[in-house]
Formats: C-alpha cells, structure tokens, sequence
C-alpha cells in the first residue's frame, strides 16, 4: 500500500489526505486532527519508516522550519511535498511573477527561506496565494458581516481554490521535484472578489474604506502593502494541471452551489448598471 506522512493536517492538507485516503493509500499525519503526535519523536519516526511519500504544511516558526529542525535525517529518499506560500515573491508592484522571480525579498522571509530547504532537498514545493474553498470564502465574509472594500487603486493578488491545491498535489506525485505555482488564471483585487460575493447573495457591498478606517490587523496590512500577479503556466506545462476554478467566479458559484438548497441557487438578477 502507497503510505503518505503529512506534516501539519489543516484545511489544505486534509483535504489532500482525503483524497489519498479514498484512492486507496494509507494516511498518517500530525496536527490537531491527525493521529500522531508531533512531540513524539518516536511515534513520529515510526510512522516515517513506513512511509514513502512526505508532505509538510507546517510553515516556519520562530524563523525556521519545525520539521526540518527536527526530522530532516529521517526523510531520507522519500518523494518530498511542502506547501508554501507565493509570499516568497515579496512585492512585485503589481507585476507578474513565476518559479524563476526572485525569492526572499518580501516580509517572508523565514517562509522563503524554508521553502529553499525543501527545494535543496528534491522536494516538489507548491507556492500557493489565497486560499478559499468550502467555509473559508468571501461568502462567509459577507455572511457574518467581516467583509471589507479597501480603496487601494491597483492592488491585486491570485488565489486558488483548496480543491485545485489537490489536484496540483495529486499531479506532482509523478511530476519532477521543483517549484511550481497553484493560482487561478485571473488576478484581480480583493474588492472584486468581495463585490462578486455579494452578487451572488444579493446585498449591497460594504463601502470602501482606507487602510487606516478598516482598523485591520498587522497581518491583514501586510497583506495589502504587497502587489503581484501570480503565473501558473509552469504547473501547467509540467504537472499537466489545470484549474477547475480559473477564476473567483467560478469558485465562489460552485461554493454557493454548495451551501444553498436547490430552491435557492437562482443567480440574482443584474442591479441597474451591473455589467452582463
């Protein structure tokens, strides 16, 4: 049986795990929903020694790498994943970036640095920008009323879909070790994504606000002070992958597909002036 160990079983990762499970292959991981306990290094150990697949999405903590710091001579010639971030890029002003930009300039630095670990090692490193998917969406925002529009002209970001992380994940176990970027096809800005959310939920969409109104979190700001464009293609040309959702709307469609009684899926009607 094909045996998967997963660092750090979160939202992402466990939906990876999931699917792994259903075709067949064993699953062990640490985190709060996985069987094995992170701190013990021999339950720990045991587990790697029989498995011949690892994925971490542990990020770095106090400027390094847990599981390298820790469990590194225990991966020996296993096929090796991480998850990490596109904020290894830093600030583009809003330029495009792909595998061969320059990493380690922007505020994560620690993450950048650990994703130059993983790739040292063989591993196939899948940088990823927003991600969203089912209870973690700009619908969800809207609903419970944290949604913001923050009038910042220009800026834009990439995400993807947690369900296309899977599908690049799925595809990188063949594929040569390297970086590649899982982002959807059409980086736009956050309040475009906002603004098609309350379409679809027929509200009217929070007012835009500056970053010193919206009172956000250090982290949310550092979000905002960074603009880039996120390229896909090498996933493409090289996992064979392809997006189910190549944009945000389509994904935030198939999550309001999801969530709402049959009864209820009728896509609003175009406000006057709504582009059609």
């Amino acid at each position: 049986m094909t045996h998967m160990f997963i660092f750090g079983l979160g939202y992402t990762a466990g939906r990876i795990a999931e699917t792994l499970t259903a075709r067949g292959w064993s699953v062990d991981a640490t985190g709060s929903a996985g069987n094995v306990d992170f701190a013990d290094e021999a339950a720990v150990r045991a587990a790697l020694s029989k498995a011949n697949h690892v994925l971490s999405s542990v990020p770095p903590s106090d400027g390094s790498d847990p599981v390298l710091g820790k469990y590194r001579t225990d991966l020996g010639e296993k096929w090796l994943g991480y998850l990490s971030s596109t904020g290894v890029y830093g600030d583009a002003d809003g330029a495009w970036v792909d595998e061969a930009s320059p990493t380690g300039t922007g505020r994560r630095t620690a993450r950048a640095a650990a994703d130059a670990e993983w790739l040292g090692l063989g591993a196939r490193v899948f940088r990823l920008p927003g991600i969203y998917g089912p209870g973690r969406s700009a619908l969800e925002r809207v609903q419970e009323g944290r949604a913001n529009r923050i009038d910042l002209p220009g800026q834009v970001f990439s995400r993807v879909h947690v369900d296309d992380i899977v599908s690049g994940a799925i595809a990188g176990l063949v594929s040569p070790s390297g970086a590649y970027n899982l982002s959807d096809d059409l980086p736009a800005s956050q309040n475009a994504v906002i603004e098609e959310a309350c379409r679809l939920m027929g509200v009217e969409p929070p007012p835009l606000l500056t970053l010193e109104e919206a009172n956000l979190s250090a982290m949310a700001r550092g979000f905002y002070a960074e603009n880039r464009r996120i390229s896909n293609g090498k996933a493409k040309r090289v996992l064979g992958w392809e997006p189910a959702y190549p944009d945000f709307t389509a994904g935030l469609r198939a999550l309001k597909a999801m969530t709402m009684p049959e009864s209820a899926r009728t896509e609003p009607k175009a406000a006057k002036g709504d582009q059609t």
